[in-house]
């Protein structure tokens, strides 16, 4: 099969692979639709996670259609609505990672801590998981991982989304106990900030501040609803964002803040936004040893600070709910559209944040 397969540090090949297959009772083999290119991704790209093995097959998102599945890989029906079977033949989605859906932590609905689960396109020291930019993809414990895509959700943009960055949005959400009247601060504008404040007014939030320093990006923000604010090119000062803030809350600050850059600095500026016994939330990956915020700093003005990986598996099914009600709007972050063969290319455009690279869509 063709796939896009690591290299190297800024190094990623459109070769021939050889085909997955089933290993276990409960894996599944799916024929990828299409796959996402996350910002994720670029993080092994760029040499900033390290340990990546050579020609593994690259990508976490995928949605696609059941071609093979394991003798106990029977679909329970407990999130998926009525009338959604799961079988050969069905058009699924897959969080960013598989999960077995019985240990403590799926039970407990942090499905992204699976004691058994792995993520996609990522194969280390002979173990792991081929990722799904690729023709097929082997999913483990496809029963509890896999989730069928609504009729009414026919383009694959949407589930594409639902399954990783709209459902790490909602997390965001959940994370900053975003409430009724909130004044809410997000700062980083890409895909899942933008998301973030659809979610955040979705759940009843007055008034969303977004920072950014990216002129495009703001505009976005504003159409997705919140009120842009440039930030400064250096330092970790708010600027305007901090005066819309104490504007909107009568000098107090914000009630929560969503952290969806993944820099130290981007910490700063978020909790610099907050009020004393705000919530911050990161849902970025961090690579640097530093949060950015010391303990002190948070016991000081009783801030709370929650951090982590989005259990993506719990969040699809409400997220593919919220992403057919506000079809337009999520589609709108798909920038581009293109053949698998144009992998290579397209990894180079993002990673530069070439203009109007925002979200990138693959097709074997």
């Amino acid at each position: 099969m063709n796939a896009l397969t690591f290299r190297g540090v800024e190094n990623v090949a459109f070769e021939t692979v050889p085909d997955p297959t089933l290993e276990e009772p409960r894996d599944a083999i799916v024929r990828v639709e299409v796959a996402g290119l996350c910002g994720s991704d670029l993080h092994p790209y760029f040499g900033r996670e390290v340990g990546i093995e050579r020609g593994t097959v690259l990508g976490h998102e995928f949605v696609g259609e059941v071609v093979e599945l394991g003798a106990e890989a029977t679909r329970r029906l407990d999130d998926a609505g009525p009338g959604s079977g799961f079988g050969v033949g069905a058009r699924v989605v897959a969080p960013f990672t598989s999960n077995c859906g019985t240990c403590a932590h799926c039970r407990a609905g942090l499905t992204a801590r699976c004691q058994r689960g792995q993520l996609f396109g990522w194969r280390e020291g002979g173990r792991g998981l081929h990722g799904g930019q690729a023709e097929y993809v082997r999913v483990p414990f496809a029963d509890a991982t896999l989730v069928p895509v609504p009729e009414q959700v026919e383009d694959p943009g949407l589930a594409i989304l639902a399954g990783d960055i709209l459902s790490t949005a909602l997390f965001a959400v959940e994370l900053a106990a975003v409430a009724d009247d909130d004044v809410v601060a997000v700062v980083g504008c890409g895909p899942v900030g933008l998301l973030a404040i659809r979610a955040a007014l979705a759940a009843g939030a007055r008034a969303v501040v977004a920072v950014d320093t990216v002129e495009s990006r703001l505009a976005a923000a504003e159409r997705f609803g919140a009120l842009p604010a440039r930030a400064p090119s250096g330092g970790v000062d708010p600027g305007e964002a901090l005066a819309m803030v104490l504007e909107r809350t009568g000098g107090v600050g914000a009630d929560a803040a969503i952290e969806a850059a993944g820099t130290p600095r981007a910490t700063r500026s978020a909790a610099a936004l907050l009020r004393a016994g705000g919530r911050l939330a990161a849902v970025a990956v961090h690579s640097e040893p530093n949060p950015g915020l010391s303990p002190a700093e948070m016991y000081d003005r009783n801030l709370t600070y929650a951090a982590g990986r989005c259990p993506a598996r719990r969040l699809i099914p409400n997220a593919l709910r919220f992403a057919a009600m506000n079809d337009a709007l999520v589609l709108s972050l798909i920038s581009h559209r293109l053949p698998l063969s144009s992998g290579p290319e397209a990894y180079r455009n993002f990673g530069a944040r070439a203009p109007g690279w925002l979200k990138v869509l693959l097709a074997p």
